[in-house]
C-alpha cells in the first residue's frame, strides 16, 4: 500500500509539474499570439480594443509594407551583427586563452581591469565615443565611415563586448586540462600553434555562447545606433522605431515588422542553443 500511495503521489506531482509548465508556456505565448493575429489584420481592424480578436479579413498587406520599410535596416543589422559577433568572438577567445593558460606577471590585475569594462554604462561613454569616431573620420579622411556608418558601430560594440567575451572564454578554458597545453609545448608547439591545434577545436560551446550573446546584443542595439549612425546606416531597431503614422498608429505593420526583426535572433538560438548552457556553465565550479 505504501508503494501504491507513493506511486500515486509521484504521478500527481508529475501531472502538477506538467500543468504548471503548460501554464507558463501559454503565458509566454500570449504576446506572440497578439503579434501574429494583429499582423494579419487590415488597418481598420488593428486596434488595441480588438487585440485578442482574430482578423475578420485576413491580409498580408501589413507584412508587405513592413518588409519594404524594414528591409534596408535588416541588411544593415546583418552587416553589423555578423562581423561584430565574429570579431568579438575571436578577440575574446584569444584573450581568454592567454589569461587562463599562458600566465604572466600581472595577469590577474589585467583580467580585473577587463571586467571593469562590463560595468560602464553606454550613456557614460557616449560623448567621448562620438568624439573618438569623429576623430577617426578626420584622421582617415573617410567621412561617414566610422561616425555615421556601420564600421564605427561595429568597432564600438566589439570594444564594449571584449570584457564579457573574455570572461566567458577564460572561464571555459580553465576547464581544459593543463596537461594538454604542456604536452603541446613538449612537442614544440608555440602559443599560437597550441591555440589553433589544441584549444580552438574544443571551444565550440564557448563560441556558441559568445556568438549568441554578441549577436543578440548587436542586433537589438538601439542607443549606439541612434547616436553613431546616419539614416542610410540605421539598423532594424531604429527602422522599427520609425514605423509609425502621423495621425494613426499602423499596429499591423508594427507587429509584422517586430516579428521580421526578431527572426534572426530566434534562428541563432535554435541553431546554437544546445551549446549555450553547457558553455555558459563551464568554469562555474573552477577558476
Amino acid at each position: 500500500m505504501t508503494a501504491v500511495r507513493a506511486g500515486r503521489r509521484g504521478t500527481a506531482f508529475a501531472w502538477t509539474r506538467f500543468g504548471v509548465l503548460i501554464a507558463f508556456v501559454v503565458i509566454f505565448l500570449i504576446p506572440i499570439y497578439v503579434l501574429l493575429v494583429t499582423s494579419f489584420k487590415p488597418l481598420t481592424e488593428a486596434d488595441p480594443s480588438q487585440a485578442w480578436n482574430l482578423p475578420q479579413t485576413w491580409t498580408t498587406e501589413a507584412w508587405r509594407v513592413a518588409w519594404e520599410k524594414l528591409a534596408p535596416g535588416l541588411w544593415n543589422s546583418v552587416l553589423l551583427a555578423v562581423p561584430g559577433s565574429l570579431l568579438s568572438c575571436a578577440l575574446g577567445s584569444m584573450n581568454g586563452y592567454v589569461l587562463s593558460k599562458w600566465r604572466f606577471p600581472g595577469a590577474d590585475l589585467l583580467f580585473t581591469l577587463f571586467l571593469f569594462g562590463m560595468f560602464i554604462p553606454y550613456q557614460g561613454v557616449m560623448i567621448p565615443l562620438v568624439q573618438l569616431l569623429v576623430g577617426l573620420n578626420d584622421l582617415t579622411g573617410l567621412q561617414g565611415v566610422f561616425y555615421g556608418g556601420i564600421p564605427g558601430l561595429v568597432l564600438a560594440h566589439v570594444v564594449y563586448g571584449i570584457p564579457i567575451c573574455t570572461l566567458i572564454f577564460r572561464n571555459y578554458y580553465v576547464t581544459i586540462p593543463d596537461e594538454l597545453i604542456e604536452a603541446s609545448r613538449v612537442d614544440g608547439a608555440g602559443m599560437l600553434r597550441t591555440y589553433w591545434s589544441v584549444v580552438l577545436p574544443v571551444s565550440a560551446p564557448a563560441i556558441a555562447v559568445v556568438v549568441i550573446w554578441q549577436f543578440t546584443s548587436l542586433w537589438n542595439d538601439f542607443l549606439f545606433a541612434v547616436f553613431l549612425t546616419g539614416p542610410t546606416s540605421w539598423p532594424a531597431t531604429v527602422m522599427l522605431n520609425n514605423i509609425a503614422g502621423a495621425q494613426a498608429t499602423p499596429y499591423s505593420q508594427q507587429m509584422a515588422a517586430a516579428i521580421l526583426s526578431s527572426i534572426p535572433t530566434m534562428l541563432i538560438y535554435i541553431l546554437l542553443g544546445r551549446f549555450f548552457m553547457r558553455g555558459l556553465m563551464a568554469g562555474a565550479l573552477k577558476g
